[in-house]
C-alpha cells in the first residue's frame, strides 16, 4: 500500500480500506435487526444490559488498564481470565489491542497516531482506521511482555474464540431472542462506546491537563464506558489505574479493581501522584516540545516574513544580514532581533496567547519560551531563503 499524506485538521481521511475485513464487522450489525423476527423479551434486554457491563469492564480494566499499562499486577490465572473477557467482546487479541494503544500514546493526535480525529478526520478515527491494511497485524515488538505467554499467544491467533462461545452459550440456554438482543446487540454497543473514546473523547469535553494532545474529559462518556471517558486525566499520568482524579468523577472500572484488591485477586494498583491531581507537575522535555510546536504552528509565520522581508530590504548591511541568516539558528535569531523588528511576537505575547488557548500548567513559561524561539527560527529560514541571491 503507497504511504498516504495526512489530511489536513477536521477533514474526513480517505485511505485504502480492506474493505473484505469490514464485513463481519456490518454483518454483527445487520444480525441486529434479527429482532424483527425474534421479537424483544424483558430478560432479553436485562442479558444485553449485563453483557454490555461485564465485557465493558472486560475492555477497561483488561484490554486497556492491565494489558495496554499494565496499572496494576494480578496472577497468571486472572491475567487470562481478563484477556477471555476482553475478546469476548470481539475487539481482537489483547496483543493487538495493546500494541495499538501503545502506539497510540506514543503518537497521539499525530500523522503516526492510528485513530487521530485531528489527523484522519472523525469517521476514520471512530471506526475507518480498524479496517486499514497497515493496522491489521499485531507489532509483537511493541508488546514483549505480553507475548512471553503462551497463553495469550494462543488466543491472539484464535481472537474469536471466546465471542463465538459466548455467542453460542446464548443461543443454547436463552434462544434466538438472547442471541439477537443479549448477545450482537449488547457487542455492537460495545464495539461504539469503545471507540468514542477513539474520536468523541479527542473532540469533546474540556482539557485540565497540557498533554500535547486533544484528550478531553467527558463526564457522560464516562458514564458509558465505566470510567474511560476521564480522557485527559489518562494522558496526563498514564500509570494510574484509577482514571477519575477528583472524588466526583465516577470511575466504576476502578471501584471493581479496588475490590478485587481486597480479596487479592489483583494488587500493586497505579495511583496519580498528589502534584499530578493538584496538576502541579513540570511537563517532561518531550511535551513541552510537542506543546511549543503546537503552539508557533499557531502564529501567522508567512505574514510576519512578508513583513519582516520589506522592513529588511532597507536594512543597511544586507550582506552581513543574509550571512548571519544562513549560519547558526541562535546567531540568526541574534542577527534578527537587532533589527528590532515589531512584527515578531514576544516571549509575553506567545504567553498570554498560550494561557488563553491552553490549560494551566507549571510548565508554560518554557512552552512560550520554546514556542516563541521556534517562530523566530522559522522566520530566519524562510528569510534567508528569500534574501539569498538568484
Amino acid at each position: 500500500m503507497s504511504a498516504q499524506l495526512p489530511a489536513a485538521q477536521g477533514d474526513e481521511f480517505h485511505d485504502d480500506i480492506i474493505y473484505p475485513a469490514a464485513i463481519p464487522f456490518v454483518l454483527v450489525h445487520l444480525a441486529c435487526l434479527g429482532a424483527v423476527w425474534t421479537g424483544v423479551s424483558a430478560n432479553a434486554l436485562i442479558l444485553c444490559a449485563v453483557l454490555y457491563v461485564v465485557r465493558m469492564f472486560g475492555i477497561t480494566a483488561g484490554y486497556h488498564r492491565y494489558f495496554s499499562h499494565r496499572s496494576f499486577k494480578t496472577s497468571r490465572v486472572a491475567q487470562f481470565a481478563l484477556a477471555w473477557l476482553a475478546q469476548s467482546s470481539a475487539q481482537r487479541g489483547a496483543l493487538w489491542w495493546a500494541a495499538v494503544h501503545r502506539h497510540h500514546h506514543r503518537h497521539s493526535d499525530t500523522e503516526l497516531d492510528a485513530h487521530s480525529p485531528r489527523m484522519r478526520g472523525f469517521l476514520y478515527s471512530h471506526v475507518g482506521w480498524i479496517f486499514d491494511a497497515k493496522h491489521a497485524d499485531t507489532e509483537m515488538d511493541a508488546v514483549p511482555d505480553l507475548a512471553r505467554h503462551p497463553e495469550l499467544v494462543f488466543l491472539e491467533r484464535w481472537p474469536l474464540v471466546p465471542a463465538v462461545m459466548l455467542g453460542a452459550g446464548c443461543l443454547v440456554f436463552g434462544g434466538w431472542t438472547a442471541l439477537v438482543v443479549g448477545f450482537f446487540w449488547s457487542t455492537v454497543l460495545l464495539f461504539h462506546g469503545t471507540f468514542f473514546i477513539n474520536s468523541l473523547a479527542h473532540v469533546t469535553g474540556s482539557q485540565r491537563y497540557v498533554t500535547g494532545d486533544d484528550s478531553r474529559n467527558n463526564w457522560w462518556l464516562a458514564l458509558i464506558t465505566l470510567g474511560e471517558g476521564w480522557h485527559n486525566n489518562h494522558h496526563a499520568y498514564q500509570r494510574s489505574t484509577r482514571q477519575g482524579f477528583r472524588w466526583y468523577e465516577v470511575d466504576p472500572t476502578y471501584y471493581v479493581l479496588r475490590a478485587l484488591a481486597w480479596t487479592g485477586v489483583v494488587w500493586e494498583l497505579g495511583e496519580p501522584p498528589a502534584e499530578v491531581i493538584r496538576n502541579e507537575r513540570r511537563l517532561g522535555a518531550a511535551v513541552v516540545e510537542k506543546v511549543a510546536r503546537q503552539l508557533a504552528a499557531s502564529f501567522p509565520v508567512d505574514g510576519i516574513v512578508a513583513q519582516a522581508h520589506a522592513a529588511l530590504a532597507a536594512a543597511p548591511h544586507p550582506e552581513d544580514l543574509r550571512a548571519a541568516l544562513r549560519s547558526a539558528q541562535l546567531q540568526a535569531a541574534t542577527a534578527l532581533a537587532a533589527v528590532h523588528l515589531p512584527h515578531i511576537p514576544t516571549v509575553d505575547e506567545v504567553r498570554q496567547y498560550a494561557e488563553r488557548t491552553l490549560a494551566r500548567t507549571p510548565s508554560m513559561d518554557q512552552i512560550a519560551e520554546r514556542a516563541r524561539q521556534l517562530v523566530v527560527e522559522a522566520v530566519c529560514v524562510r528569510l534567508a531563503e528569500q534574501l539569498s541571491p538568484a
